[in-house]
């Protein structure tokens, strides 16, 4: 099902592009919440991500990357270019996504400091009757940057804003 460059897809492709973008930015919100219901709902059960030398079960991994963003102030995951190269059977997909992470810590000197995160997701989904989910995750790190906290929580501007949460107390749960 490979199109060649600039070739106009079929409504199929269109209507499976979008379930796979909705993968994509559900995993980004549910790392952002911490929300482990969220995040496991992006992968088959056995699923496998690669963020060390083995690859580990997903849905495990989930779990554990939930309580490990806690440990920031806030996250914010984006998303980018996201190219989809479908097998030609149209129910497998390798996925090459962008992102970007930006991570807001607490210092042990009351301080902040801010790391963003630059890479990819090489990702594959297979789709298992009308549903698109990832079965494989490797990220791949261009390049990070480390510098001390900008944040400030108590500017004028953006006082009256809502402020982000984790689940479920994030206004997206209300």
């Amino acid at each position: 099902m490979g199109l060649q460059a600039g070739e106009v897809p079929d409504t199929q492709r269109l209507t499976d592009e979008s379930a796979i973008r909705q993968i994509l930015a559900l995993h980004c919100r549910g790392v952002d919440r911490a929300d482990v219901d969220a995040l496991t709902a992006c992968y088959w059960p056995e699923a496998t991500v690669l963020y060390g030398a083995e690859p580990a079960l997903a849905h495990p991994f989930c779990v554990g990357l939930a309580q490990a963003i806690t440990g920031f102030v806030q996250t914010q995951h984006q998303i980018g270019n996201v190219l989809i190269d479908f097998a030609p059977d149209g129910v497998a997909a390798g996925v090459e996504t962008y992102v970007t992470a930006y991570h807001l810590q607490n210092t042990a000197d009351g301080g902040q400091s801010e790391m963003t995160y630059i890479g990819r997701y090489l990702d594959r989904f297979e789709k298992r009757g009308p549903q698109w989910k990832i079965i494989e995750r490797v990220p791949v790190m261009g390049w990070s940057q480390n510098a001390a906290g900008s944040h400030d929580e108590d500017h004028p501007a953006l006082a009256a804003l809502t402020r982000a949460g984790r689940w479920p107390d994030d206004a997206v749960y209300g």
